[in-house]
């Protein structure tokens, strides 16, 4: 006898065995039990979920001998038949290969002759959003009003190529992907009833890589037994999808964890040699790290049967959860940026030196080693020209910032506000901010500018905070920063960088209209010089 495939051998025959879907079963049953039964299904849902099992489930217990029930009894003609594939009255359709008008006419015109064999006649169309926008439109009238002896099931992977007019006169039912843990437990179950010998932890690899098909699965778990000759165990799946062992992996973080950047080249030397994908390991580092993150913020979830569960803690334990989160965002990005390095090996290796250079522990060192570093200042006062009239001001309060330190003199240039808004580590509007204000006083404690009227808007938060925190570590002591509206006395660092820019351009165009050759062109040819065009050379 020829081997049938497990996908085949291990279908299931009735909504009991049917692995997940629980929402669509639920449905089906109490409809079919209390006999209130549409003319139209359609099924949605990617490959390997189902449709078509339930589908055929769901015409043995229309067909079934003993009557229209949710549990079909297996054992008649009608639903051996159907199991068989050979029921005259069950109609199963491929519409990607009957697409036309035509086929679709010829199908719908047996449809108002009586059923051969069964109670019903059932049509299973199979991927139906491939059929033509005519094919749709002549089946409508029919899949609306059918005979009452006839049912439709559609099933599809896409369905937002079904026209409204179609979804409009079906019930609807989307089937998920299932979880790793329910088709992993169903391959446990079918391996013990064919008594092959397996590890639970290829069975969980073979699970994650069907990507919610049970089909897939199947697929895979066929495959996985003929490489590891009649059984299926850790090793040889790995080697056959290509995983990356979990070992190495734990291995990138433990050379995090203690900052040895050669062990993370040996880890990616290691993957290079034995040819693994790059792009798997870090799809798999990505998993780790998630489970870390779980493990971290909630130890209880960690499963106490699990193999790996000292090393999990252990790594919860010695990062943040601020640097798994920041990890878990490098891994993803190297992934992506694959495609874009010079080759993957390359790409991958600049990741984990990625993950080794931003390898602080906690948000706070983050954040210290960003901080620009502060020049060195001491106090002094700086009085600008005679206060004008009193004018509406903002008056942002003080920052925490270090306890003072030992200052040298201050430089006296330094008391001018336009270098010192140059030595500013700022950017965006609380740059802006800055350019535009003139020093009016500045203090031990305290500094006092002035913006124009016309930009009163820059005051906007948090442009304000952010700015007298860059003056208090640029001078390193606390100062109050204190901003009045009005028209500045003096030139502000704005006004000052407009008038140079308007001084070169002048200067330009100055230079071009007395070029000899512009000259003679213009005079000879008749033409003007548009000044716009005129750029200065920096």
């Amino acid at each position: 006898m020829s081997y049938q495939v497990l996908a085949r051998k291990w279908r299931p025959r009735n909504f009991s065995t049917l692995v997940g879907q629980e929402h669509v079963v639920r449905a089906l049953t109490h409809a079919l039990s209390e006999q209130r039964l549409h003319h139209a299904y359609l099924f949605t849902g990617t490959r390997g979920v189902g449709k078509t099992t339930i589908a055929r489930i769901l015409a043995k217990s229309l067909n079934c001998e003993t009557g229209i029930t949710a549990t079909p009894c297996g054992n008649c003609s009608a639903c051996q038949e159907i199991d068989a594939g050979r029921f005259v009255d069950l109609l199963e359709v491929d519409a990607a290969t009957n697409t036309r008008v035509d086929e679709m006419r010829q199908l719908l015109e047996n449809a108002v002759y009586a059923p051969t064999r069964g109670r019903f006649k059932v049509y299973v169309i199979d991927e139906v959003h491939m059929l033509s926008t005519s094919a749709f439109n002549a089946m409508l009238k029919t899949l609306e009003e059918p005979p009452e002896h006839v049912k439709f099931i559609l099933a599809t992977t896409d369905p937002q190529k079904i026209p409204v007019t179609v979804l409009s006169r079906c019930l609807q039912f989307n089937l998920k992907q299932m979880p790793p843990v329910s088709i992993s437990g169903h391959l446990a179950h079918i391996l013990q009833a064919e008594g092959i010998p397996f590890e639970a932890a290829a069975l969980a690899l073979i699970a994650r890589s069907a990507g919610g098909s049970m089909r897939d699965s199947l697929s895979l778990l066929d495959q996985a037994i003929a490489h590891g000759a009649g059984k299926v165990d850790e090793t040889q799946v790995r080697a056959m999808l290509g995983n990356v062992d979990q070992d190495h992996l734990f291995s990138i973080l433990e050379a995090l964890r203690d900052a040895d950047a050669p062990a993370l080249l040996h880890v990616a030397t290691t993957l290079a040699v034995r040819s693994l994908s790059f792009s798997v390991a870090l799809q798999e580092l990505a998993g780790l790290l998630t489970r870390i993150q779980v493990a971290q913020c909630v130890p209880n979830a960690v499963d106490d049967e699990d193999p790996e569960r000292e090393r999990l803690l252990s790594l919860a334990a010695a990062f943040s959860p601020e640097f798994v989160q920041l990890a878990y965002q490098i891994v993803n990005l190297g992934r992506a940026e694959l495609a874009l390095a010079p080759d993957e090996h390359a790409g991958f290796l600049m990741t984990l030196m990625r993950l080794h250079a931003f390898r602080p522990r906690t948000v706070g060192d983050v954040l210290e080693s960003a901080r620009p570093l502060s020049r060195p200042a001491a106090p002094v006062a700086v009085r600008a020209p005679a206060a004008l009239a009193p004018v509406p001001s903002a008056v942002i309060p003080p920052p925490t910032v270090a306890a003072p330190v030992e200052r040298p003199a201050l430089d006296a240039t330094l008391s001018d506000w336009h270098q010192i808004v140059a030595a500013l580590p700022l950017s965006g509007l609380a740059r802006e901010l800055a350019i535009n204000c003139e020093l009016r006083d500045l203090g031990e404690g305290h500094c006092l500018l002035r913006l124009p009227t016309r930009v009163g808007h820059l005051q906007m938060k948090p442009s304000p905070e952010k700015l007298q925190q860059a003056l208090s570590e640029h001078f390193r002591r606390q100062l109050v920063l204190k901003i009045e509206v009005g028209d500045p006395s003096t030139e502000t660092p704005a006004a000052a960088a407009g008038r140079q820019r308007q001084e070169r351009q002048s200067l330009a165009v100055d230079a071009i209209e007395s070029d000899l050759f512009v000259r003679e062109a213009i005079d000879t040819l008749g033409a003007s010089i548009v000044e716009s065009s005129i750029k200065p050379i920096d």
